[in-house]
């Protein structure tokens, strides 16, 4: 019977072929998953079993057709979590992260937060885990997407709310108070070319119009209308929008704009502060 060298061998000769990369890692984190243990562990794993055997070969089969590792093992890592996730959420994304850094060094301490168009609650999670001094609400207006984010923030003190974010009802109890808005919305242009995984996202949570930008317009008017004076908005866009999310920012009244690239040198998302009241 074959170990799990022999597997992962097989395993990942397959997926490279799908298209899958890195096809390893991959095939290891599937393997991990089957067996219940850390991925760095395989090499002093016993044996699959007959029945470890077939789970992970069905793993592979349905990862070779381009769904999504996370929605294979049922999570997705995210900052010093893990997040669960599958058909009906968005899987969050490791470039993410540095929103969230940003937002992590321009929080106050006891400071309010607003995680507009949420998803599965990632950027809410990884906030209100790490500054455990904030209020943090995470607004989701897909009811399945929410039912991910409700699940996720339950070890949290974060509040998810099933809502639009961009509707002027939404949290309008908390305009003018709000130290922080970040978000993550739908921003990927409807004639862009995806990798095939995006398929299984909600459409909604990955497309806005032609130029992708639908959504984030009425966000940073509606971010506006949350925030205090001084108060700070980032959120996450294509690498298409350098130029034109800054934009927005500055046009809705926001000061000190800058846009921030990831860790491949792609613009990533924009920040902006709101002017103080005259």
């Amino acid at each position: 019977m074959p170990d799990w060298g022999e597997l992962l061998r097989s395993a990942a000769e397959r997926l490279a072929e799908s298209g899958v990369f890195p096809a390893r890692v991959d095939a290891e984190l599937l393997a991990a998953h089957v067996a219940g243990i850390r991925r760095g562990q395989l090499i002093t794993a016993p044996d699959p079993t007959e029945s470890q055997r077939a789970s992970f070969d069905h793993l592979v089969g349905r990862r070779t057709k381009r769904e999504p590792l996370q929605h294979l093992t049922g999570s997705a890592p995210f900052r010093y979590g893990e997040i669960a996730v599958g058909p009906g959420v968005f899987v969050p994304r490791p470039e993410t992260e540095l929103l969230v850094d940003w937002a992590l060094e321009h929080l106050p301490e006891g400071g309010t937060v607003i995680d507009a168009c949420s998803g599965s609650g990632a950027i809410a999670h990884a906030i209100s885990t790490e500054r455990p001094d904030c209020s943090v609400w995470a607004v989701e207006v897909d009811p399945d997407a929410f039912e991910w984010m409700e699940a996720n923030l339950r070890p949290t003190t974060a509040v998810p709310v099933l809502a639009d974010a961009v509707a002027e009802g939404t949290l309008a109890e908390l305009d003018g108070t709000i130290d922080l808005v970040v978000a993550n919305p739908p921003y990927v242009p409807m004639d862009m070319e995806v990798a095939p995984e995006v398929d299984f996202d909600p459409s909604g949570a990955v497309y806005a119009d032609a130029a992708g930008l639908a959504v984030i317009q009425p966000l940073a008017s509606r971010a506006r209308r949350w925030l205090r004076p001084g108060g700070w908005f980032g959120f996450e866009h294509d690498d298409t929008h350098g130029r034109a999310a800054p934009e927005i920012l500055r046009v809705s009244g926001f000061t000190d704009v800058a846009d921030h690239e990831d860790l491949a040198g792609r613009s990533r998302f924009a920040t902006g502060k709101l002017g103080l009241s005259p």
